[in-house]
């Protein structure tokens, strides 16, 4: 009897896994280059008390089936979904969109590399390309100061008109970053993902080379999070959710009658 609690217990918690995974796709609707998590979850062990094809008599007939008792569930994963965000058109000359693949490479304090989608640079105080952070970009580019104009093309050329000269200048070539499962990169905050075992080394490339997205300028990739979609999935895992405490309420009703016997 006490197993309808253990079993109706580790659906509760499944869920409120699956509420939490939604709840933050939904916070990042708005955040720039954020791709929405799905939970996953998997089947636990189970308790073998008839074992199917064992004999069932002195004929040699079998038992077809058998019985085997779950035990619950339990979270198998919370993986990335890297489907394509909007484009959204902002003007700024320094916001840049990935059209595909691709992760712009970024240089953090700690001197790690770290990859992120977010596409919004500015400029510091040296005129170096940085994140809203201040990470640089890799390799590093710098503006000069007298600089009039800023042109990004698709395949990551930086070219710039200094005031006084006709020509456009190149001062620079961005490159991004392809990984054999970028499903497996570990996000540690602020749009920023870094490389594990599971991810595999980054790839690096010129934007618009086969395999690569293009870059464009003056725009920036929205998240990938359907808000409908999402809050269809958490009413369904809110009604599991409930469900699942209907079990454990059940469980514990059975226990009272038994001990209320004579």
């Amino acid at each position: 009897m006490s197993l309808t609690l253990d079993i109706g217990a580790t659906g509760m918690l499944a869920q409120q896994l699956n509420v939490d995974t939604i709840s933050n796709n939904i916070a990042n609707m708005t955040t720039t280059g954020f791709k929405r998590q799905r939970a996953e979850f998997q089947d636990l062990l189970y308790q073998t008390k008839v074992r199917p094809g064992s004999s069932s008599s002195d004929a040699s007939t079998t038992v077809p089936s058998g019985i085997q008792q779950g035990l619950g569930v339990r979270a198998g994963s919370v993986y990335r979904i890297n489907e394509q965000g909007a484009i959204q058109l902002t003007g700024n000359k320094l916001d840049l969109a990935n059209l595909g693949q691709g992760y712009f490479p970024i240089t953090l304090p700690s001197g790690e590399t770290a990859y992120t989608r977010d596409g919004s640079f500015q400029l510091n105080q040296t005129g170096q390309m940085v994140t809203s952070q201040g990470y640089v970009l890799q390799p590093g580019i710098t503006i000069p100061s007298d600089a009039v104009d800023i042109t990004v093309n698709s395949s990551g050329q930086v070219l710039v008109k200094i005031q006084g000269q006709t020509a456009m200048t190149n001062v620079g070539q961005i490159q991004t970053a392809l990984f054999p499962n970028d499903a497996g990169l570990e996000a540690i905050g602020g749009n920023l993902a870094t490389v594990t075992e599971a991810s595999g080394a980054a790839i690096l490339g010129n934007p618009g080379a086969p395999g690569y997205g293009a870059l464009e300028q003056a725009a920036l990739e929205a998240s990938n999070v359907n808000v409908v979609s999402e809050i269809t999935s958490l009413i369904q895992a809110q009604r599991a959710y409930e469900m699942n405490s209907k079990v454990i309420q059940a469980g514990d009703q059975m226990l009272n009658t038994i001990t209320q016997l004579r």
